[in-house]
């Protein structure tokens, strides 16, 4: 005996979509694009009932008018000016097809690599749609009439084979609380309806078996013909949505969105479990046509069940959702309910097979939730691959500031009067003399020059050790602003969520490259090759000639280092301010009395960019060995944008 009973007051659409007791099922309006009417009031339909757009990479350029592409001005469905550039009718939903393709393939090529906080999500979600797009929306859209597909979930134990081999009216799949973990998918459809699944045309990615058998491979589907299904709808037993092993639970749920209906089977005990509602639940989001078949019900209980049921279906937006009550009965020889029992259930669907209308009404329905699901799903898949893209610029960002510091920490370093510290200031004292020379300051530059011109006589050591002392000082302080920016720049990366495979992918990343140092000493000589240049160029006419000779080229360059390392000295302090300051002026005035005043500004401000220009190359190379990890990450910057306007142009072309 079967209990038939509905939560919903609302006349059904088609008499025949009822069961004898009262069922109800009442149907979504119907969809503009693909039965050619627009209902008042449905969606964004102020078109004229046949009045499409036409979409051409993304932009509407050309408009369908009864069938026709026109090129011109379109006013409630009439050409007001333009003409119909091609004769051929336009099938529109070809016109959808094709956007929806094109959507597809945006979808497919999405990379998300980062473990961003919305990557697993969005990864997942892309896998449905991509599930969903190759096993139902195209598959449908390009066989509009195709028998329809009723996908049987539910959770272990609820008599889903069952019920499949009850309505087919013989055993086509094996039924039982334990199953084996793999299992072929079994479709059960009517001999005429043969042609329309033994091709790949739904859920392309499932091997094809017929005939009898156990323990196959899971990834493959077994058809079976059945007289007892009428034509026109077919049903597959799907795994068990709360299965113990992953894959069958994630193939259960890739068959549910291929569906054109969903029945749900539950038992009386379980109904209100958590695993099937997150089920209906995302059915009744995705405007998925929905069944429910609530077995063993105790006698007496249907009426307390139907109330609590109800309010549930009425509460998740399953409100149009028929139910069929099967009591707790025996099950025959062949392991089957009684057919009375299911009586009901088979005239619902027998109806359905067989009117045309009546399936159609729920192939839209269903088709046009997973088309109205696609906007923000592919939201939130572009959502996720901004992430990506922020991250990535967020990475790159992240190593310019930290070798922008670097570059303005060795500036500082170069012109407060760091490098007049320790070693650099005892050899300047042994190049100049000590406090005697100092004392010379007071006598006039004149004859200071000509004091140090004489102590040099002979004596290149001091020069050289002064020079020796410069470079050593200006390595140091390039290598430590250099590798502070190495180790700022992955402290930082591993605040940022998602770079973690980045980092574990480089570990070399954390030291300097072999030969570092040596380079970094070597850029100090290429500079000091460079003040030697200067002070030759600007040595060119005799008397200044004469003055360069006379101390000696290296002298002047070396003298020249200290008056770029000394501009204002501000860290310096207690005897070492009043020593090193008093010799850079020394050393800013020896300059002077050889170039003039102005010379000496300049030669010190070329000197300085000169350093500083080689020093950002350097740092150009350093930022590239990291930001080159960055390179390798596959994220394109107009991935978002490109999936969007895929999106846009499918709810144009609808």
């Amino acid at each position: 005996m079967t209990d038939d009973f509905t939560h919903d007051t609302t006349p059904a659409r088609d008499d025949r979509l009822q069961g004898d007791s009262g069922t109800a099922w009442t149907d979504a309006p119907e969809s503009a694009h693909l039965d050619g009417t627009h209902p008042e009031g449905y969606g964004d339909a102020a078109l004229a009932a046949t009045h499409h757009d036409l979409v051409h990479d993304g932009v509407v350029d050309r408009d369908v008018v009864d069938g026709q592409i026109v090129d011109g001005q379109i006013v409630d469905g009439q050409i007001v000016e333009g003409e119909i550039v091609e004769g051929e009718p336009v099938d529109e939903v070809s016109v959808l097809f094709s956007a929806v393709t094109g959507l597809r393939d945006e979808v497919a090529a999405s990379r998300l690599p980062l473990e961003t906080s919305d990557a697993a999500d969005a990864r997942r979600g892309r896998t449905e749609m991509l599930d969903q797009f190759d096993d139902y929306i195209l598959p449908r859209l390009a066989d509009i009439d195709a028998p329809l597909l009723a996908v049987v979930g539910g959770s272990t134990g609820a008599g889903k084979s069952t019920l499949v081999n009850t309505l087919a009216r013989r055993v086509v799949t094996r039924s039982g609380v334990l199953r084996p973990t793999t299992r072929a998918c079994v479709l059960v459809h009517h001999p005429d309806d043969a042609a329309w699944f033994t091709t790949p045309r739904v859920l392309p990615n499932l091997t094809r078996l017929s005939g009898a058998g156990d323990n196959d491979d899971p990834s493959a589907l077994r058809l079976a013909a059945a007289d007892g299904l009428p034509s026109g709808i077919a049903l597959l037993d799907a795994p068990d949505i709360d299965s113990v092993v992953a894959g069958n639970r994630d193939l259960a749920r890739q068959l549910l969105g291929a569906a054109d209906l969903w029945v749900f089977v539950t038992t009386a005990a379980r109904y209100a479990d958590a695993v099937p509602w997150e089920m209906l639940r995302r059915a009744a989001e995705r405007g998925t046509s929905v069944a429910i078949v609530l077995d063993r019900v105790p006698d007496g209980a249907s009426e307390e069940i139907a109330e609590h049921l109800g309010g549930m279906l009425v509460d998740e937006g399953l409100t149009n959702s028929p139910v069929f009550a099967l009591e707790e009965t025996s099950l025959d020889e062949n392991g089957m309910l009684p057919e009375s029992d299911v009586a009901d259930l088979r005239t619902w669907l027998s109806l359905l097979g067989e009117d045309q209308r009546a399936r159609g009404l729920v192939v839209r329905r269903t088709l046009d939730g997973a088309l109205d699901s696609l906007e923000g799903r592919v939201r939130q898949l572009a959502e996720a691959s901004s992430t990506q893209v922020q991250t990535v610029e967020q990475m790159r960002a992240v190593a310019d500031v930290a070798y922008a510091e670097a570059l303005e920490g060795i500036a500082q370093g170069m012109s407060d009067g760091t490098l007049l510290r320790g070693e650099v200031l005892a050899r300047w004292q042994e190049f100049v003399g000590t406090g005697e020379f100092l004392r010379q300051v007071e006598v006039g530059f004149g004859r200071l020059r000509d004091r140090v011109t004489a102590m040099l006589k002979g004596r290149p050591a001091p020069a050289t050790e002064l020079g020796e002392a410069l470079q050593s000082g200006v390595a140091d302080l390039i290598l430590a602003h250099t590798e502070d920016a190495n180790a700022t720049v992955l402290k930082r990366w591993r605040t940022i969520p998602g770079t973690e495979q980045v980092l574990a992918a480089h570990p070399n990343l954390a030291s300097p490259p072999p030969g570092f140092d040596a380079e970094v000493h070597r850029l100090v000589r290429d500079w000091q090759q460079d003040l030697l240049e200067l002070v030759r160029s600007e040595g060119q006419d005799r008397r200044t000639t004469a003055r360069v000779l006379s101390m000696g080229v290296n002298a002047v360059g070396v003298v020249l280092m200290l008056v770029v390392f000394s501009h204002t000295m501000g860290t310096l302090g207690g005897a070492e301010v009043g020593i090193a300051g008093g010799s850079a002026v020394v050393a800013q005035r020896l300059l002077e009395a050889i170039f003039g005043d102005q010379a000496v500004r300049t030669l010190a401000a070329k000197a300085r960019a000169r350093l500083l220009e080689r020093v950002g190359d350097l740092h150009a190379e350093q930022k590239a060995r990291l930001t080159g990890a960055v390179d390798e990450i596959d994220v394109d910057p107009a991935q978002p944008g490109r999936l969007l306007d895929a999106a846009a142009t499918v709810a144009v072309a609808r």
